[in-house]
This record gives structure tokens, C-alpha cells and sequence, in this order.
């Protein structure tokens, strides 16, 4: 596959929003933001999920930082089930860390202790969500379940990342496809 040909099917940038059928509860009803789409595989954080009980300062604490009391409240996202030891961040510019890796213009992924310990003093991007984990698709996969109607997908847009509120981001997200939520069927078909 040439490289032009491969970008344009590339879902880098791009939202996955679940199907209701989709039944796995690792990404039930989520809403998952791709870093990396290639034809080796893709990766991606899920930004719908908090944690149930722990919050920014947990990641902060574990990592010996000193960090603000404004941004220790932050929620701390679920961002999948793989490498669920590891801190992602995916955030707004400044792009400069050791492990950043831009996606768009306007949005990268990092997964650096430098950004980390920037963030925990309240500087550094304004913009970002601090997750644990991440999703990951081998070859193909993400490409089978999208044509088994698992997601849906559509360009990311800033204000969801960043801005609604975690429990309407699913929603949202399907709104940008001018699809009613309330009226997604458990079962697609193929048009």
C-alpha cells in the first residue's frame, strides 16, 4: 500500500464512537480518540471513562511529584485496557516533551514524565486529559470491527476532547454524525 493511499484511510485524528452493540464493557458506549491508525495496527485513548476512585494527585503521589491543588482534582481517565500501567496524556499544544508525538496540528499524544511533571505544577498545555491505559487494535482488527458495525467514526473535534463533560462525550460525539443517540438501533445493517 503506498504511503498516500495509506494515510487516506487512516483514521488518525478521528473519533471512535460504540455502537450499542457493541457489548464489551471495556468500550461499551465509549468514545475513543485514535493517536495512530496504520496498516500495523492502531492506538487510542478512551475519553469517556474516569476512574471510580482515584484522581490526577493519585498519579502525581505514586510518581513522588509535587503538584498544585487545582489540578489534583482533575479526573483521571481510563484510557483502555492495554498498558494499563503507563500515563498517557493527550493534550493541546505546547508539542516539545520527550515522548510527544503530534496527531493533528492542534493535538498530541505523550506518554513522557517530563510533560507529567510540568502538568502537576498547573503549566504546560491547557488543554489535556491524564489517562491510565490506552486501546490498541493489531492489523486489521479495528478495520473488521468497524465493518461488523461495532463504531462508528467521524473527525475529532476540540470541544469534546477537551471541553463536555466526560458522561455526554458519547452523545456528543454521535450529534457530530447528526445521528439522534436515542434512535442508534442495538443492530445496524449494511446500506
Amino acid at each position: 500500500m503506498s504511503q498516500e493511499k495509506e494515510y487516506e484511510t487512516s483514521l488518525k485524528g478521528h473519533l471512535l464512537i460504540a455502537m450499542p452493540s457493541l457489548l464489551d464493557p471495556n468500550f461499551s458506549q465509549s468514545v475513543t480518540y485514535l493517536g495512530e491508525h496504520t496498516a500495523e495496527g492502531a492506538m487510542g485513548l478512551v475519553i469517556n471513562r474516569v476512574h471510580s476512585e482515584l484522581i490526577t494527585e493519585a498519579v502525581f503521589k505514586e510518581l513522588n511529584l509535587k503538584s498544585v491543588t487545582e489540578i489534583n482534582s482533575l479526573p483521571l481517565h481510563l484510557g483502555g485496557p492495554v498498558h494499563t500501567e503507563q500515563i498517557f496524556v493527550l493534550h493541546g499544544p505546547p508539542f516539545g516533551w520527550e515522548a510527544c508525538r503530534p496527531v493533528t496540528p492542534s493535538i498530541a499524544l505523550s506518554n513522557s514524565r517530563d510533560l507529567v511533571e510540568v502538568l502537576a505544577q498547573g503549566k504546560g498545555p491547557k488543554s489535556f486529559i491524564l489517562a491510565i491505559g490506552c486501546a490498541g487494535w493489531g492489523p486489521g482488527q479495528l478495520e473488521s470491527e468497524i465493518m461488523a458495525n461495532s463504531w462508528l467514526t467521524c473527525p475529532a473535534n476540540e470541544t469534546i476532547l477537551f471541553e463536555t463533560p466526560v458522561e455526554q462525550r458519547w452523545e456528543q460525539a454521535a450529534r457530530l454524525l447528526g445521528i439522534d443517540p436515542a434512535r442508534l438501533a442495538d443492530v445496524a445493517g449494511h446500506a
